[in-house]
């Protein structure tokens, strides 16, 4: 289970004299957004439920709110992302009640493989605790080093799917807590250190090297596979935290000038099936670099990620992972207000 501190929101929907509300939330929170709604009305709230998938605080359904006349929009289950919303937004981080320390102490001598100096990073649902395995691990020999990141991150040492600035830290290893995959892997791609994923749940460590490269050589296949390709479609997404319209741009203007016909497309969710009637020999995702990462497999045509462009039009050599950085999406925000609540 997760905490959520409903009094706490309910206490800033006060603040803000809202009426109405619209809840949006990850998959595995559906179950506290409805008790958070049955909450919200016994407190005098109309509380509305979005159904959508959400991928994140890069996806915050404040337009759908304001369609639904809402006073402010709970985005669960995801930390403050600096955005311009339409309307007000409290990001409440939903907070995992498992104890990490344990799992720590079971895979000590794993850990100790990562040198003397390490880095510290998890995700939002175990931020609450870092401070207590910092401590743990300095008490045991470790000298721990927690990154600050960029202004897309909200806490010290919290990575994100997209954004790994934390990790990038004066270390001879990184130590992701968590469980998932996704984030680890791209913290060793981003690092290029070594690094352990220990999970919390399981109390499992798995080290990220041998997936990382295994992973960056699916990726220069991809890129070989766009080698002969003229015609490019360069997608951009209107996800607000996940708009990258200046680096669409300049993807687009790259290919044109070596030689290649590329249109930029928008799009709200991107997959392979909605684009199946355009004439392009090979895609490139300005956005959620999880999109060419997780689904690759499901597209007929190569889809590649802008540092992969470069590679391709012989601008760079080595593999970097693409990420989305806080000044880069300053660029392109929209008018509009956010509230940070929730969460402590």
């Amino acid at each position: 289970m997760h905490e959520v501190s409903m009094g706490e929101i309910l206490e800033n929907l006060r603040e803000l004299n809202a009426k109405r509300v619209l809840i949006q939330m990850p998959e595995g929170l559906k179950r506290e957004a409805q008790t958070l709604a049955d909450f919200l009305e016994e407190n005098g709230i109309e509380a509305i439920i979005s159904g959508d998938i959400n991928y994140g605080a890069c996806d915050p359904a404040d337009r759908e709110a304001k369609l639904l006349g809402c006073d402010a929009l709970i985005h669960l289950g995801h930390s403050y992302m600096r955005l311009h919303l339409e309307v007000p937004t409290i990001f409440v981080p939903a907070f995992a009640g498992v104890d990490v320390v344990p799992a720590l102490e079971k895979n000590l001598d794993e850990i100790r493989n990562l040198g003397g100096r390490i880095a510290l990073v998890t995700t939002a649902q175990h931020i609450h605790q870092l401070a207590r395995a910092k401590e743990f691990l300095e008490r045991h020999g470790f000298e721990v080093i927690i990154g600050k990141g960029d202004s897309r991150v909200s806490w010290p040492g919290q990575v994100l799917g997209c954004n790994f600035t934390a990790a990038k830290a004066d270390a001879e290893g990184v130590l992701f807590i968590g469980a998932g995959y996704f984030h680890p892997i791209g913290v060793a791609l981003a690092t290029r250190k070594p690094t352990l994923a220990v999970n919390p749940y399981s109390g499992d460590a798995l080290w990220l090297d041998e997936e990382a490269e295994r992973l960056i050589r699916k990726r220069w296949a991809q890129i070989a596979k766009a080698f002969d390709a003229g015609r490019f479609g360069v997608i951009t997404s209107t996800k607000k935290g996940q708009l990258r319209l200046a680096e669409a741009r300049r993807i687009v203007k790259l290919l044109r000038e070596h030689g290649k016909y590329a249109r930029l497309i928008a799009m709200n969710h991107i997959s392979y099936p909605a684009l199946e009637g355009f004439d392009f020999d090979a895609y490139v995702v300005v956005a959620c670099p999880r999109v060419p990462i997780d689904d690759y497999e499901n597209w007929r045509k190569p889809v590649l990620t802008p540092p992969e462009v470069e590679i391709l039009l012989g601008l760079r050599d080595d593999y970097e992972f693409d990420e989305i950085l806080g000044a880069e999406r300053d660029r392109d925000e929209p008018l509009g207000t956010a509230l940070h609540g929730g969460g402590k």
